[in-house]
């Protein structure tokens, strides 16, 4: 979808830009598009001369309660703005569902490269590929070393039990989302319950970290910023790295390719290994990753949930952009793969 003046879907230009100009001094003369990638809340380029602004908001339709809270996403990018974390620069948060029927915000748009598919990966070097690899696991392990407490986030989440806790919710969603039945997640739900570690210790947690939910400099190669924050909360540590390790795709891993969600973005020479990834951050944080394998069914369980809402928008004619017609093949995958994930841990 290239740049237009005209409405978009979710994003009604007059009453967009009466509320932009109040309160950004923006001219009315401004384009804006839908920016591809994620599955989830939306995400718009508005551009107006030479200034460039990033606007986002919840989806159209098929919302789970308690999901795509703007408020909260606001709420962690400016806390966590004065750290060494990479997070866009906030400039408003609307409140007011007049403007374009949910709350949203506006932050500034980060220049440079997100890489989200194959065709992308293979523009960098294999020493890029290998730089931002390890940049991606520092970046995480800046995350995970902020004093909650100091930044203002103390508050954001309750502490320990978050991996007992992620079981519930993402169950609940599962429940609430789910367009089949399907034995193996049943399973994979009640195994889960048994085998999630009581875990005590509590940094935020970004919920969906991965290499294309970043904004990347290629030279130097760095992580310029870490992108959408709307499961962010108050949690375990690992379960992060587990959800960042979920999304790779090493290069020996077949099945790894039928679940679309960044399928073959990180095959390619130069890029870690899920082990090496694992490695840099025990190295960097000093945490024991001995019960990783069970984090690590537990993130499948969670992008298989998040799967099926995103399957279940698209067969209600309510998901904008591209590549949704294939998410729903890869929940039994994850599913599967879970329960194999615990029988080895």
């Amino acid at each position: 979808m290239s740049l237009t003046r005209k409405d978009l879907p979710g994003l009604p230009r007059e009453s967009v830009a009466t509320y932009l100009g109040r309160e950004l001094g923006l001219d009315s003369d401004w384009s804006a598009e839908v920016i591809s990638g994620g599955l989830s809340n939306l995400t718009y380029r508005i551009e107006a001369g030479d200034q460039r602004l990033v606007l986002r908001r919840p989806p159209l339709g098929h919302a789970l309660r308690g999901a795509h809270d703007m408020r909260r996403e606001h709420r962690a990018l400016v806390a966590l703005g004065p750290t060494p974390v990479p997070v866009p620069e906030v400039l408003a948060l609307c409140d007011d569902e007049k403007v374009l029927g949910a709350p949203f915000y506006v932050m500034r748009e980060v220049r440079g490269l997100v890489v989200r598919d194959a065709a992308e990966a293979g523009e960098l070097t294999p020493e890029q590929r290998a730089a931002l690899s390890d940049g991606l696991v520092d970046a995480l392990g800046d995350l995970h070393s902020v004093d909650v407490d100091a930044v203002g986030l103390g508050d954001f989440g309750k502490r320990g039990g978050y991996a007992a806790r992620q079981v519930r919710t993402w169950g609940k969603q599962w429940q609430n989302s789910r367009t089949r039945e399907l034995p193996d997640m049943d399973r994979l739900l009640a195994r889960l319950e048994e085998a999630v570690p009581a875990d005590e210790e509590t940094t935020v947690v970004h919920g969906d970290y991965r290499l294309d939910n970043t904004i990347v400099n290629t030279a130097p190669p760095r992580v310029l910023a870490i992108l959408d924050w709307e499961l962010a909360t108050l949690g375990h540590p690992v379960v992060d790295l587990a959800s960042m390790l979920t999304y790779w795709h090493d290069r020996d891993d077949v099945e790894r390719g039928s679940i679309s969600v960044a399928a073959g973005l990180t095959t390619l020479p130069g890029f870690r290994t899920t082990t090496e990834l694992a490695e840099r951050y025990a190295a960097r944080t000093g945490r024991d990753l001995s019960q990783l394998p069970i984090y690590l069914a537990l993130a499948a369980m969670k992008l298989a949930a998040i799967l099926e809402g995103v399957h279940a928008r698209h067969l209600g004619g309510l998901a904008v952009g591209e590549g949704y017609d294939k998410v729903g093949t890869a929940v039994p995958v994850l599913a599967a793969r879970g329960l194999r994930l615990l029988d080895g841990a």
